[in-house]
């Protein structure tokens, strides 16, 4: 019950700022969102990599070609 009141508090906050702050300001935390998505991606990439493997740079180039 703590976790969904801490969560709604928080929405209600960021609700808050969004109504009074700027659009160049609500740009850049979207960038911040978006680069660390990519970060979690990567992440979930390189350790798919690690257990599955990589394939070499000339073997990739025949299965795209």
């Amino acid at each position: 019950m703590e976790t969904t009141t801490t969560r709604q508090a928080l929405i209600n906050l960021i609700q808050k700022h969004l109504n009074i702050t700027s659009e160049s300001t609500l740009e850049k935390v979207l960038e911040l969102l978006e680069d660390e998505e990519d970060i979690r991606d990567a992440r979930v990439e390189i350790a798919d990599a690690r257990i599955h493997g990589t394939i070499s740079w000339d073997e990739y180039k025949k299965e795209i070609a």
